[in-house]
């Protein structure tokens, strides 16, 4: 049995679909579902389950004995949520638990961090997992701070472990430092979706593309820099991992190419058959202090690991998701 959280979600259920393809049945998704589409991002699995998070530890620990994995998804992940508690509470609190608990009852853990981490990038965007290293990343908001805490605490863990064997650690553990993913079944996140999923509907009715002016002067309008990364190739890494049980570590997840949200615009027109049309507006004041201009993951690690796979390149990425996904009647996975 494999259990997801957060396997209605986003990136979860593009691998709960993944799972399922490669023959696994025994998939549990632990998610609220709500009144919104949502639950249309796993209507077309065949689910052992589905739980609830607050009846999660209850139902695990009912089938500790069959539980090979837990995919720890699950998180609030809007990067303008400001209520701490709440934040602290699903993305700390409940992952601590979870490690716990894979650690107590031999289960691998595997689960998603964050390229929000890495804060304004003063630091660099390489996934060392030396507490030392990690001290020294300062996240803009309370969602970075949140998945950085748990790196950090992980870290530690690990680190102590290996020097005097203190707690005992899942059999296989793994954080994903994702960094700027898109791709189908992102649509019920609102304000949260990816830019290339905000863009295309403007497209597709013939208006611009509204991208934000640039406030720093290395970078024109619409030439802020992204790790922009496919939903495909990120759980393409998942699978790896699963099939790989012996690899342990903190991991970038991205392409390890930046591109501009200029390029990403320009790709989304290509794929919808458009020339492109592009204003730049001004940034939200909000915004402002906390804006990073350029992202770009270190892969060097994870290839160093051994994951061979190529990441594909932005416009054909974009590609996909439009003409595969956004151009259909049924854009879900």
């Amino acid at each position: 049995m494999i259990i997801v959280t957060g396997g209605a979600g986003f990136i979860g259920s593009n691998l709960v679909a993944a799972l399922e393809e490669k023959g696994l049945n025994n998939i549990v998704v632990c998610d609220w579902l709500g009144d919104s589409d949502k639950w249309r991002n796993i209507a077309k699995r065949e689910l052992r389950d589905v739980v609830k998070p607050e009846h999660l530890f209850d139902y695990i620990d009912r089938h500790a004995g069959s539980i090979e994995a837990v995919f720890h998804m699950g998180a609030v992940s809007s990067t303008t949520e400001y209520d701490a508690d709440l934040i602290v509470e699903s993305n700390f609190t409940l992952s601590r638990l979870l490690w716990k608990w894979c650690a107590e009852h031999d289960v691998r853990l595997i689960y998603a961090s964050s390229a929000a981490t890495y804060g304004d990038g003063a630091q660099g965007f390489k996934d060392d997992e030396e507490p030392e290293k990690l001290s020294t990343l300062r996240p803009l908001n309370p969602y970075g701070w949140s998945k950085h805490l748990f790196d950090r605490r992980t870290s530690r863990i690990v680190h102590d472990n290996e020097a005097a064997g203190r707690e005992k650690l899942p059999p296989q553990w793994a954080g994903l430092k994702f960094f700027n993913v898109y791709g189908p079944n992102e649509y019920h996140k609102g304000e949260q979706t990816s830019v290339a999923c905000k863009l295309y509907p403007q497209v597709a009715a013939g208006a611009a593309a509204r991208l934000f002016q640039s406030g720093h002067p290395d970078y024109g309008d619409g030439g802020q820099i992204r790790d922009f990364v496919y939903v495909d190739d990120c759980v393409a890494v998942m699978v790896w991992l699963y099939d790989n049980p012996k690899i342990n570590g903190l991991f970038n997840i991205g392409t390890g190419k930046g591109r501009s949200f200029k390029d990403l615009a320009e790709a989304v027109f290509s794929a919808a058959g458009k020339e492109p049309k592009i204003n730049y507006v001004e940034m939200p004041e909000i915004l402002q202090s906390k804006y990073q201009y350029y992202t770009q993951a270190d892969m060097t690690k994870l290839r160093e690991s051994g994951y061979t796979q190529p990441f594909l390149e932005l416009e054909e990425g974009v590609r996909r998701y439009v003409q595969d996904f956004m151009m259909q009647d049924d854009s879900y996975r």
